[in-house]
């Protein structure tokens, strides 16, 4: 498959992680979502996944609009949270010594080449749609998500995934570090 290769500029860097991130975890992303210009998010919780919208009034959550479908947003159950939008990412995760985090950015840092690439998302059929969510399933497992997704998208809907290339001394190209960039309906909008 061929790709379109683009070259821009971006940084990649290790930002603290706010001290009341544990505590107060959506108001902290909201504060951080701001900061940085970031629009959606997407979480894994032991419990399940969290989608998020950034709106003028603050961050809104799935599990606010659809709470017997998407657990709530709570540091203990947490994973990973993804902050993304056009311009950056910010991935919050935990491991064996607590939370760390990742900034991406497009537009300044060192030149290199990357390409995007369209994930499909979980869930064919939308069930309900509620403060800008869309519950949707697929097939007839019973599990369901809700993304921040316009009530007329068109299922399924997508990710797109942009893939930073570096090259090792033979001239191989690989992947050095991905980052989410928007969500897209099956016909191509946000």
């Amino acid at each position: 498959m061929k790709r379109e290769i683009n070259t821009g500029q971006y940084h990649v860097q290790a930002p603290p992680v706010p001290a009341n991130f544990e505590s107060e975890p959506a108001p902290t992303l909201a504060e951080q979502a701001r900061a940085y210009g970031l629009r959606w998010l997407l979480a894994h919780a032991d419990d399940g996944v969290i989608w998020g919208e950034l709106r003028t009034d603050g961050l809104h959550l799935s599990g606010d609009a659809f709470p017997e479908f998407s657990p709530p947003l709570r540091a203990v159950t947490l994973q990973q949270a993804r902050l993304f939008g056009s311009q950056a990412e910010l991935l919050l995760w935990k491991d064996e010594t607590g939370w760390r985090a990742r900034l991406i950015r497009d537009g300044a840092g060192e030149s290199g080449e990357y390409y995007d690439e369209t994930h499909l998302l979980w869930g064919d059929k939308a069930e309900q749609q509620q403060d800008g969510f869309v519950l949707v399933r697929q097939g007839a497992e019973g599990l369901r998500h809700a993304p921040p997704l316009p009530q007329e998208a068109r299922l399924p809907a997508c990710l797109q995934v942009r893939h930073y290339l570096a090259y090792d001394p033979d001239g191989q190209a690989y992947i050095t570090c991905s980052r989410l960039v928007t969500i897209v309906n099956q016909g191509g909008e946000e």
